[in-house]
């Protein structure tokens, strides 16, 4: 399932390291999105 969720985030969430953004500037939502990536990506590795 995680596996799953992380080609749906490549696909459908914006990628922050390719538009190179300081994550000491960024906003909240964009740090959820970090987090939420960084998540899913850990998870799917695992498996």
């Amino acid at each position: 399932m995680f596996q799953f969720l992380a080609r749906c985030n490549r696909l459908f969430l914006p990628s922050f390291t390719k538009q190179q953004l300081d994550p000491a500037k960024a906003k909240k939502w964009q740090l959820a999105i970090l987090a939420w990536r960084y998540y899913i990506t850990c998870r799917a590795l695992d498996q």
